[in-house]
């Protein structure tokens, strides 16, 4: 008896800590994106540079940027980290960097056959991890939700002077090295 009082003792603290919480957009921001990247990562597990990867793929592949530094400054990636990450993503086979025809000092980045077969592959998968973080919603309220998330997230971004800087400010990129960080790298922070 007396355990299940310290049971229930223990369930309403939990309940009013996660009451506290309801009203915390941080919490819930921090909840549902470890729950997603957790769900995308592995995913992506098998591609180089893994969530990077698939994001430089994705992009590559709509052609509208095409250059190397345009892809880093729209994905918020360092140059040189771009740099190891396009180098692993063309070992794999799955695009190729190109000279630009009107300057050859730049760099035009296209995905090859492989890497567009395995980009739908991976968007199929990408899928099925969104459903499952999402599986709460019913198909209307994700719909709602995406379009909430889209309008907050354009927001945001537009009142980010870089988009690496949500991640300097957060220390997000602090935590541990990301599966893009080039490898120099990840030897001297070891």
């Amino acid at each position: 008896m007396a355990a299940s009082r310290a049971s229930t003792a223990g369930d309403t603290e939990a309940s009013s800590r996660c009451a506290a919480l309801d009203a915390d957009l941080g919490w819930a921001l921090g909840t549902v994106f470890r729950s997603y990247v957790k769900a995308a990562n592995v995913a992506v597990a098998d591609l180089p540079g893994g969530p990077r990867g698939y994001q430089v793929l994705a992009a590559a592949a709509s052609d509208a940027l095409g250059t190397q530094l345009a892809l880093a400054n729209q994905l918020g990636v360092d140059r040189t980290v771009m740099t190891y990450l396009l180098d692993d993503l063309e070992r794999a086979g799955l695009i190729e960097r190109r000279p630009d025809p009107s300057d050859r000092r730049v760099r035009r980045v296209a995905v090859t056959d492989e890497g567009r077969k395995l980009l739908a592959e991976l968007d199929q998968r990408l899928d099925e991890a969104e459903d499952h973080v999402l599986s709460i919603f019913d198909d209307a309220d994700r719909g709602t939700f995406r379009e909430l998330l889209r309008r907050l997230a354009t927001h945001a971004q537009d009142s980010l002077a870089h988009p690496c800087q949500v991640v300097e400010e957060t220390g997000i990129a602090e935590d541990r090295p990301s599966p893009a960080t080039p490898r120099r790298a990840r030897r001297r922070q070891a």
